[in-house]
């Protein structure tokens, strides 16, 4: 049986804004699939003993104090935004359904 069930593959294209061919669905099943299985193998190896680490290669990281600075003004900060809505930049919507798949900059909401 497959890591991925066809309808969670097409909740997955679903949120990733992908249309997907019947043929697509099934392949992307089997990839998807596939991926899951590796992180399983990663996830059996035992790492118990392995320090963590940041990077491949040992490499010392630059640090500097963690000092209290002013913020930008708003208008400093804003100057560059494509649209807004007093010190809010509007953004199209991400989580829009179908029917409002269009929204653009404007008429999304403010973050």
């Amino acid at each position: 049986m497959p890591a991925l069930t066809r309808k969670e593959v097409e909740e997955i294209a679903l949120l990733a804004r992908l249309a997907l061919a019947p043929d697509e669905l099934d392949r992307m099943q089997h990839e998807l699939g596939a991926i899951l299985e590796h992180f399983g193998a990663l996830a059996a190896v035992e790492t118990s003993g392995v320090p963590a680490m940041t990077h491949a290669v040992p490499m010392d990281l630059r640090m500097r104090l963690d000092v209290v600075e002013p913020s930008l003004p708003p208008e400093v900060a804003l100057a560059a935004a494509p649209q807004r809505e007093g010190d809010l930049i509007l953004v199209p919507s991400s989580i829009a359904g179908p029917d409002r798949a269009g929204d653009r900059a404007g008429e999304g909401s403010a973050s």
